[in-house]
């Protein structure tokens, strides 16, 4: 107690030990007087208020709830959401793996076998020529060690002491040695001599040759040099380091993410480990938490500082985001070789076999050297990148594979114009044109008219299948083998897709036919392949881009391109095509086959290996009697719809009477008037064909029945304004 103490000084006498306990009970409700101890009860004190019950000031108002021992769900759900690591290695589980593994161990040994069986000859005349420096080398050393020369440096060093007592130790020990190994060599020699010249008498000359030979050989060994080994090696394997924590941790350390930055300098590891670093394939793989608020994104960006860190090229690292985890969840695969330079297994279809476009084909390969299949059907497919990266070349290689099923029909254009579809197009397409002058677009533009009606005719005709024949309202490949059906694969294929959609005077409709192809294509076995080196609005309109359900983007300059071709908020979630390098050509981003997206590096197929599948192509074709159109050196049919004039048909059916009239109903008249060309159209056909011009259908009501009914229709002032616009252009033209 202060000697001056006064009871109005204001202060007060605290007992610390009660003082402690009323914090403890301020910070649990339960514990104060008259407190709900029930289950459901809600603590609603303020700040204020614990402060002023505990007395102290200085409280601290806890947030956290006491953390029970055991939280979250149950063993069972624990178990439940486990994620279980495969027990059958994936190429194990792969009947084409395996095989392909396999191939690749035989053909390693097939190829070391030849290589040391042909240079056999030279390895004996090496150790041959090495056999008496191999001779000299052994009588020597063995001369050495019976005179005990290893413990000579001892004993000069005892006589530079002038230790008499050590020395004649030393002495004495050597002698003993001296003796000791004089006797085993002198009986080796003499028992060397004796097997010598028993093999000399009694031994067959084939035995003779070969102990002479193995005498050489050793000696040889013997006298070879350090530098100049006799027998070189037969495979180069690559030297890639092991991947390890230390490295991995040093590579993101690297980068200059601060929140790796910082927890490294504070001693810890930057990078949670959620599994060991594997083998996986040829390569490394790596898996863990970045720490919180870094996302694999940021990993991807820097992908050049990481390889950097792991002293790597850049085509052998590869970080990936894992869809069905947080963000911040990063794969990191370190292959042994760069992907672009690695070799690839041979793609099964280069020599022979053919194809059945309703199940999976391999186009290529990811990183681990493991196919990537696609199935071509029920597809509508958007190719994109910069030049040079093999954007024509991938394309070429899906046609070539829809040209080894004889069933179908191919619809090739090379807007590009200098012939690389040329392969496919001159062996088996049923069209085909190169270039980007106005007969080729006019060429075009009636060839996707046709398919426009051929579209239309398969959805009839499958809607009009019974349920047993056609249980999904789609083409099967037994629908495709019954030619009486006409729902054979069509497969439409074109480069520089672009020249189409902006051309002044087709490009709108042919882009609202593709947009048809795309969206009920399908369905009705009609597959549209569209490939761009300028992957915008203008080259890939948005109800193509939005619609198209197979995506390839090889490397590409920008976010806005990454995202035209792989789908809105890709580059966000890590999926770009913008981290490829230039020497990547043929790597790509695949989004496809119900899978997420995946780094696939696609099957080089160069002109003259083209030319070859194609020939085999048509081969297939002339046996199944489906070879047709320009493969056979047809022309197509005159276009019926320049005899006619759609606009100018609709007002002849729609008399000035009828202001408005239902769609149903001008189709209807369209198809008497003209029943080649019209028969077969629908409401949804009609508004297609009007909105090129420029023309919307709009709601129609008409009285039925006593009741009002809203239709979709047209309005008849709009066509003759459309007229009255059009004609007054040409003539101003």
């Amino acid at each position: 107690m202060s000697p001056d103490y006064r009871p109005d000084s204001g202060g007060a006498v605290v007992d610390l030990g009660k003082a402690r306990s009323a914090r403890i009970e301020s910070a649990d409700p339960s514990a104060r007087p008259g407190a709900d101890r029930s289950a459901d009860s809600a603590p609603d004190w303020s700040a204020a208020e614990l402060a002023s019950q505990s007395g102290d000031p200085a409280a601290r108002v806890m947030v956290d709830q006491p953390t029970p021992a055991a939280t979250g769900p149950g063993y069972l759900g624990r178990l439940a959401g486990a994620h279980r690591r495969a027990v059958v290695p994936e190429w194990l589980r792969s009947l084409a793996e395996l095989r392909t593994a396999a191939a690749w161990v035989a053909r390693h040994y097939a190829h070391a076998t030849g290589y040391h069986a042909l240079r056999a000859p030279v390895y004996a005349a090496r150790l041959t020529l090495q056999a008496p420096t191999g001779a000299a080398r052994f009588v020597g050393g063995t001369m050495r060690w019976m005179a005990d020369t290893e413990g000579e440096p001892v004993r000069l060093a005892a006589v530079r002491r002038e230790d008499a007592a050590e020395y004649l130790k030393l002495s004495r020990q050597r002698d003993g040695r001296v003796r000791l190994r004089t006797l085993v060599a002198v009986l080796a020699l003499f028992t060397g001599l004796g097997a010598a010249l028993a093999v000399y008498v009694l031994a067959p000359e084939w035995l003779q040759a070969v102990s002479a030979g193995a005498v050489v050989m050793a000696l040889g060994s013997a006298g070879r040099r350090a530098d100049a080994p006799v027998i070189h090696r037969a495979v180069e394997l690559p030297a890639a380091v092991k991947l390890t924590s230390d490295i991995v941790l040093r590579a993101l350390g690297a980068l200059g993410i601060p929140a790796i930055n910082q927890a490294q300098a504070k001693g810890r590891n930057g990078f949670e480990f959620t599994a060991p670093i594997t083998r996986d394939g040829p390569g490394w793989r790596a898996e863990g938490n970045l720490p919180y608020g870094v996302t694999v994104t940021d990993i991807i960006e820097r992908r050049e500082r990481l390889a950097s860190g792991l002293r790597r090229p850049l085509g052998c690292v590869w970080p990936e985001a894992v869809p069905n985890e947080h963000t911040g969840h990063l794969i990191l695969w370190v292959g042994d070789q760069d992907m672009s330079t690695a070799k690839k297994p041979v793609w099964p279809l280069l020599k022979s076999g053919s194809v059945d476009l309703f199940k999976p084909v391999a186009f290529g390969t990811d990183q681990r050297g493991r196919w990537v299949e696609i199935t071509l059907m029920y597809i509508a497919a958007v190719i994109g990148a910069i030049p040079r990266m093999g954007k024509t070349f991938l394309l070429r290689l899906l046609l070539l594979i829809a040209a080894l099923d004889p069933r179908a029909e191919l619809h090739t254009y090379d807007l590009k114009g200098t012939g690389d579809l040329d392969p496919v197009g001159n062996a088996v397409s049923h069209r085909h044109r190169a270039g980007d002058e106005e007969e080729d677009i006019e060429y075009a533009v009636r060839d996707l008219r046709a398919l426009r009606e051929e579209l239309r005719r398969r959805a009839k005709m499958i809607r009009s299948l019974p349920r047993d024949v056609c249980p999904e309202s789609k083409v099967t490949s037994d629908l495709a083998n019954k030619p009486s059906f006409g729902l054979h694969p069509i497969v439409v294929g074109v480069d520089e897709c672009q020249v189409w959609f902006e051309h002044d005077k087709y490009g709108k409709e042919l882009e609202e036919i593709c947009t048809d192809l795309v969206k009920r294509g399908p369905a009705t076995g009609i597959v549209l392949l569209l490939a761009t080196q300028r992957p915008d609005a203008k080259a890939l309109p948005t109800g193509i881009s939005a619609n198209a359900s197979a995506r390839f983007c090889l490397k590409v300059m920008g976010q806005l391109e990454n995202d035209m071709v792989l789908g809105t908020s890709a580059y966000k979630r890590g999926v770009r095509a913008t981290m490829f390098s230039w020497a990547d050509k043929g790597i790509h981003y695949f989004v496809g086959e119900g899978s997420d997206a995946r780094i696939v590096g696609s099957v080089y197929v160069d002109a003259p290996a083209a030319e070859a599948i194609g020939a085999r192509a048509r081969k297939a074709r002339e046996l199944a009697g489906t070879l047709s159109g320009h493969a056979l050196g047809e022309d197509p049919q005159p276009d019926t719809s320049s005899a006619y004039d759609l606009l100018r048909d609709v007002l002849v059916v729609v008399p000035a009477d009828e202001p408005k009239v239902w769609s149903e109903t001008v189709v209807a008249r369209l198809a008497e008037l003209r029943p080649e060309v019209y028969d077969g159209w629908d409401p949804e056909g009609l508004a297609a064909a009007l909105k090129p011009h420029g023309i919307a259908t709009i709601q129609v009501g008409r009285r039925t029945g006593g009741k009002v009914v809203n239709r979709r229709g047209i309005d008849r002032s709009h066509i003759t304004t459309a007229i009255a616009e059009r004609d007054g252009n040409q003539d101003a033209g």
